[in-house]
């Protein structure tokens, strides 16, 4: 069971999924487009390249000759894991999943029109003209995102007909990779927002993490929590759709699904073929195993027997007010005063504004007011100032 794992993308999420990887004794290559990553911080091996380069992707994959290729972000030449699937190496959860799931207009396209999932009203647009005309399709409001970012990056709402041109400017100066192209979609009047961490296995059947309900701002996600009580019946719709999809994507490993939470029922937003940001919320123990340690498990073919509920828990990150290299924090202490709660700085090395620096994750017992657990979190991450590097 030791493999050597090539994990593409070497942000706070994948710094997890190494933590976890070496507790079971594998060996982790982290490639990201700069050097210090926060996965690279706790690999064996790394490597700095442009993930969209696909002769780069070529090189480093000959040079290391890995057991398991596991991405972790949208940019990169995904098209080249179909050859490395070929030669025998494990692409998590698949070369088909990672392509499609990478691509916006590929994972809805097979949601709505193959699987028949209920999408909110969609068109594409490759250029200001094409998107001021999907808009009217669709109608205002509306929400653009570009096919291919990730936390909410380059996406907006569409308001009033002044706010199409800066919609196509956020879209194309915030979006991953080389495609100039976005997604308009109609607005859902969603009461709510879940994501369902879905785990395939390659023997064992699918398995659910309990709904975990979360909040964006600027499109990112700030905070999260586990479990969320639904509706009658809103859960196993939920569960149902995401068995479909990632049953067509195919592979083993975790998968963050998002839904909209409507009054008439569940509606299918996006799926990332990976740990999710909002997932983070596991790390308060929410689970017997986390949303890293069972993406681990999964993609080595290890067992996971069941996924239990034994807490309720939320979580809030820390972000930065300021600009700074080498940032350092401050009130960390503060955070460790508090029993049911802990702190995980990412480690990265430059602080911008908005910036995720860090997450803080509380818990209480089963039954306890999420809302109340939502705002302790909170609370405990705005102790947190990041501050410029060489401050006493």
């Amino acid at each position: 069971m030791q493999k050597k794992i090539m994990l593409l993308g070497s942000g706070e999420l994948g710094k997890e999924f190494v933590i976890a990887a070496k507790r079971l004794g594998q060996t982790i290559i982290a490639v990201d487009s700069y050097a210090g990553a926060p996965a690279m911080q706790v690999a064996d091996q790394f490597e700095v390249i442009n993930m969209l380069d696909g002769a780069e992707l070529d090189r480093i994959v000959a040079k290391h000759q890995p057991d398991l290729i596991v991405p972790e972000i949208e940019a990169i030449r995904t098209e080249r894991f179909y050859d490395y699937e070929k030669a025998g190496i494990q692409v998590v959860p698949s070369a088909k999943a990672a392509n499609f799931t990478m691509n916006r207009k590929a994972i809805r396209d097979l949601a709505a029109k193959e699987l028949g999932l209920k999408t909110a009203n969609y068109r594409y647009a490759k250029s200001f003209d094409e998107l001021q005309a999907a808009v009217k399709k669709v109608g205002i409001p509306c929400v653009v995102k570009p096919l291919m970012s990730s936390s909410g990056k380059g996406q907006s709402v569409i308001k009033t007909a002044e706010d199409i041109e800066k919609a196509w400017k956020i879209a194309a100066d915030k979006g991953r990779g080389d495609l100039q192209e976005v997604i308009v979609e109609a607005f859902v009047p969603f009461l709510s927002e879940i994501t369902l961490l879905t785990v395939t296995q390659k023997t064992g059947e699918t398995l659910f993490c309990a709904p975990i309900g979360h909040r964006q701002e600027r499109g990112d996600y700030q905070e999260s929590w586990q479990p969320v009580l639904l509706p009658a019946g809103f859960e196993e719709d939920a569960r149902n759709m995401a068995a479909k999809v990632t049953k067509a994507l195919g592979g083993a490993g975790i998968w963050g699904v998002e839904f909209f939470i409507t009054a008439e029922g569940v509606v299918f937003s996006e799926l990332s073929p990976r740990p999710h940001d909002t997932g983070m919320v596991t790390l308060a123990n929410t689970q017997n195993l986390s949303e890293f340690e069972l993406h681990c498990r999964a993609v080595l073919g290890l067992p996971i027997p069941e996924i239990r509920q034994e807490k309720a828990g939320a979580s809030a990150v820390i972000l930065s007010s300021i600009e700074a290299n080498s940032p350092t924090y401050t009130g960390i202490d503060r955070i460790c005063q508090n029993p049911y709660a802990d702190v995980r700085i990412f480690g990265k090395e430059a602080a911008r504004l908005h910036r995720r620096m860090g997450v803080v994750v509380v818990n209480g017992q089963l039954g306890t007011d999420v809302l109340e657990l939502q705002q302790k979190a909170r609370q405990l991450a705005d102790l947190v100032d990041v501050k410029p590097g060489n401050q006493k």
